[in-house]
């Protein structure tokens, strides 16, 4: 049986990542064939004394400090320490069924993929209406697109990317280490730079990790601002670091606030403004409520304001980040939420 090495980038997560100690603990790989680094960037709350219990306790718990506090230096730290065959990314912000780690192994064992992953459900983080009309947002596919980790599948299928995936280890010889440059979605970058070089990634359904939304609106709009604008940044670093998809809040927010702003100077666009605006708030009405009827129907307003908290949120980003890309200046991208 392959040694499996966890890496779990984590910053200020007392309140999840004891949780997500406790799933990992309580797989059914045997414990003498995994290790599990926590690699810390230098949290100022109660996270790192709950993971030295976790360490004093369970000898394949082990914890390495991350001075720069940002995702990818934390999992290039962690490839460096790691004594597995296999490689599995993990989130402190989350929790992992019972059997994911052995499912996740022999997926990657009996398929030609090189990086599986699987079904994240979203639940919500407060038992509050707006927690979890948030969780249902994100779980719809007007919500996040076609993003099948997120909406599910009901096969095994290639996909561009997967949350939460386990690698091989020679991928990473293969196709390099995580860009420090992107203190965002550098898994979609590395993960497309691996299809790139020919790799595969798998998305199996019967994978399942439990993800905890944002509990209200304005830390979603603050994750999801910085989301899009580190889609579009990323260009400065690499080459086409995204999907297309990803494009679709930019090109929804450009349109609609430049038709608007084009019309002061001529005012048919304004006709264009209001057919944009007009098909959008259509869409979101129905999609909020046709999850209204499913649930409750006092979900419908707060879903309305979900949806558009989501869509607008990351299209300003991604427009703020291509001002950034085009007028470049200092201090915006070191403000980023990490």
């Amino acid at each position: 049986m392959k040694i499996v090495s966890i890496i779990i980038p984590c910053l200020n997560e007392e309140k999840f990542i004891g949780k997500c100690l406790d799933s990992i603990i309580v797989q059914e790989y045997p414990k003498d064939k995994l290790e599990v680094l926590v690699v810390d960037g230098m949290s100022e709350d109660r996270t790192r004394e709950i993971i030295e219990r976790y360490r004093k306790q369970f000898p394949f718990v082990r914890l390495l400090d991350n001075p720069k506090k940002i995702v990818p230096t934390a999992m290039n730290l962690g490839i460096k320490k790691t004594k597995g065959d296999i490689i599995i990314r993990m989130d402190a912000h989350i929790e992992y069924d019972k059997n994911y780690i052995s499912k996740i192994v022999t997926w990657l064992g009996k398929s030609n993929a090189d990086n599986v992953g699987g079904v994240c459900i979203t639940l919500p983080g407060a038992d509050t209406i707006k927690a979890k009309t948030i969780a249902l947002a994100l779980s719809s596919p007007f919500g996040v697109g076609n993003s099948m980790f997120r909406i599910g599948v009901k096969k095994p299928v290639y996909v561009d990317t997967v949350p939460f995936g386990a690698y091989r280890k020679e991928v990473f010889h293969m196709v390099g280490i995580f860009d420090e440059r992107l203190i965002r979605n550098q898994d979609i970058e590395f993960n497309l730079r691996l299809k790139k070089t020919g790799g595969k990634i798998l998305l199996v359904p019967d994978v399942i990790s439990y993800y905890y939304a944002r509990t209200n609106l304005k830390d979603l709009f603050k994750q999801n601002f910085w989301n899009g604008f580190w889609v579009i940044y990323s260009l400065k670093f690499a080459k086409l670091p995204f999907s297309i998809r990803h494009l679709v809040p930019f090109m929804f927010v450009l349109s609609l606030f430049g038709s608007l702003a084009a019309s002061v100077l001529f005012k048919p666009f304004l006709y264009l403004f209001s057919l944009v605006a007009g098909c959008y708030l259509i869409t979101n009405i129905f999609f909020s409520c046709k999850l209204s009827l499913r649930n409750k129907m006092n979900f419908f307003i707060p879903l309305v304001a979900s949806f558009g908290t989501l869509h607008f949120s990351y299209g300003f980003g991604s427009i703020l980040g291509a001002v950034k890309l085009a007028l470049p200046y200092k201090g915006i991208a070191q403000k980023v939420d990490r």
